[in-house]
């Protein structure tokens, strides 16, 4: 696996993060009804989906803030994608047509109520994506292959900062593809 420049990476992932955050403000201008509709038995809602980002901001952010707050590694200007934080990231990332790939189940502790505000729910995923987007900020002073992150549904395994940054952005991605596609079938 050949290595990543970590500048370009992290230039990278705070536009796909700003982008992110454009599509949210969009949202908030949409009649929070709307987002609360279900476009089909057994699918999420945009407000769902929203809020299922929402459970791993509140795992990850916390993670990722204290472990790059404790490293005393300095920068450095490239780093190596491990194995499984590089299939995790790429698993995630919609098609270049933006397309997902394939369909996973979301595991127990990351499935979101059906009793939800949207005011409340989209002005956290807000929150979280500037706060994302400060932790990119920091990120350029600190080791992005050095840093490991326990991930959600397994703590035992950690994947590298860089790696990390990439799945959790890329899952914002492809759940912003689905929620496009939510609202374009409600409007049928």
């Amino acid at each position: 696996m050949k290595k990543l420049n970590s500048s370009n990476t992290l230039e990278l992932l705070e536009n796909d993060t700003r982008q992110i955050i454009l599509s949210l403000r969009q949202l908030q201008q949409q009649d929070p009804e709307v987002l609360l509709q279900v476009p089909a038995p057994g699918r999420w809602s945009v407000v769902q989906n929203i809020e299922h980002l929402n459970t791993y901001g509140r795992y990850y952010l916390p993670r990722i803030k204290k472990a790059m707050a404790e490293s005393s590694a300095g920068y450095e200007p490239s780093y190596k994608p491990g194995f499984l934080g590089n299939y995790f990231a790429n698993s995630m990332l919609p098609d270049k047509n933006g397309m997902i790939k394939n369909k996973m189940k979301a595991f127990k502790n990351h499935i979101p109520s059906v009793d939800l505000d949207s005011h409340t729910v989209l002005n956290e995923f807000l929150k979280q994506e500037e706060e994302l987007l400060e932790l990119l900020e920091k990120a350029k002073k600190v080791p992005l292959g050095r840093i490991r992150i326990p991930i959600s549904i397994a703590s035992f395994i950690k994947l590298k900062l860089g790696d990390t940054f990439r799945f959790f952005i890329a899952h914002h991605q492809r759940h912003f593809v689905q929620i496009s596609n939510i609202l374009a079938s409600l409007k049928k």
